[in-house]
């Protein structure tokens, strides 16, 4: 029996679900993999924060009934706060922050609430799979802005058709950024608040990574720039700066009519997170920023002896600015779906094919640096006697 609906039929395969299930396979079999692929941090939360979660649930204290819609007041306070103190932007707790079970959550809830069937929703490619997903599953239709190295990984709005433009009603971005691992400065940001305005496109920024930086270059925040709470919402997320990828609690901060309209399909479809995880995350926001230069230190570490490697194979790597990942181009002989699978299959290493990200991507793949460094030296190591199979 044909059971799912058309949108659904439009939505490929997530990439790592297929992936997790061949290497499930072969480690059933007792093949040795070394898991480069998704994107979680193999370091341990910051014990004071599980601390804090003990502490919550011993306390019996209405714990365990439902939270306000758009969460506890502590943590929406505790996000203002921080945005303030680290950004210098001013947000209302009230009516600009909004608690998200996890930003994909909240990425995923923004498309119905925005834009409606045949709208267009403008998405980076490379980028997040969910976006494009999301989009689907409102029936609105993707426009995909090519990121190409030779703009340094940003779109380039000058290209957008006029008439792709009078049907746009959201764009999305993210940076630092997934898979490319760049970084978008401060006149960037600007330019796309003024593009934004000019063509009434409401901005979803996906700032998931941007507390995740190397070299001491800190990722500013889209809300710095003056007028961006007219148009522009930023994303954030737990999952990776403070290795909370379980834990699933996010936020939503900025324009308060965009805030309003996601908060209304959250509404209708859950009731916010266990409160005392977010106790945990305003704990974490208040006490424990200091603890993720020192995470930030052995993920840069673990870049410069893969960068290093990789180019000692000839390999194209993109200098990463922040993030856990990198950014890989293979030659321009090889496909990327057909040389991730083999790597796979026959060196236990996974990675994730460029083309999971989109169609501008057939010769990339990326890597993330969740292994520690014995591991990832012996994983890139893999690699090389990979690409050797292809003459490279």
């Amino acid at each position: 029996m044909d059971v799912l609906s058309n949108r659904l039929k439009r939505i490929p395969p997530y990439v790592f679900t297929s992936i997790n299930k061949k290497k499930k396979e072969l480690i059933n079999e007792g093949i040795d993999i070394i898991d480069l692929g998704i994107g979680a941090p193999d370091l341990p939360t910051p014990p004071s924060i599980v601390n804090k979660l003990q502490t919550e649930l011993a306390s019996q204290q209405q714990v365990f009934q439902y939270s306000p819609f758009s969460g506890i007041e502590e943590f929406r306070v505790a996000v203002a706060n921080y945005y303030k103190n680290v950004y210098n932007v001013t947000l209302d707790p009230n009516e600009e922050v909004l608690t998200l079970i996890g930003s994909k959550e909240g990425i995923s809830h923004i498309v119905p609430a925005l834009a409606d069937k045949n709208d267009i929703v403008l998405i980076p490619d490379p980028s997040y799979p969910v976006y494009k997903t999301a989009t689907y599953l409102a029936d609105a239709t993707a426009y995909e802005m090519p990121l190409l190295a030779k703009n340094d990984y940003l779109p380039d709005y000058a290209v957008i058709p006029d008439e792709i433009l009078q049907c746009s009603k959201l764009m999305f971005l993210n940076y630092p950024n997934n898979p490319t691992s760049t970084s978008a400065d401060i006149d960037f940001f600007s330019r796309t608040v003024a593009f934004a305005e000019k063509n009434s496109i409401a901005v979803a920024h996906d700032a998931a990574y941007q507390l995740m930086t190397f070299d001491n270059k800190p990722a500013p925040s889209i809300l710095q720039v003056e007028g961006a709470k007219e148009c522009c919402v930023e994303f954030g997320s737990f999952s990776k700066s403070f290795s909370m990828t379980g834990w699933r609690i996010g936020y939503v901060v900025g324009n308060k009519d965009i805030i309003k309209a996601l908060a209304t399909v959250k509404n209708n479809t859950d009731t916010c997170q266990f409160i005392p995880i977010q106790k945990a995350a305003t704990y974490a926001l208040e006490h424990e920023l200091s603890s993720i230069p020192a995470m930030n230190k052995i993920f840069q570490q673990r870049r410069t002896i893969a960068v290093r490697l990789l180019n000692e194979m000839n390999l194209e790597v993109t200098p990463a600015q922040a993030t856990f990942y990198l950014w890989v181009k293979l030659p321009n002989t090889v496909d990327t779906n057909e040389f991730c699978y083999n790597l796979l299959d026959k060196f236990g290493v996974v990675v994730t094919p460029g083309t999971a990200f989109g169609s501008y991507s057939n010769n990339n793949f990326r890597i993330s640096l969740s292994v520690k460094e014995d591991r990832l030296i012996q994983a890139i190591r893999r690699i090389g006697y990979c690409l050797k199979q292809y003459g490279s």
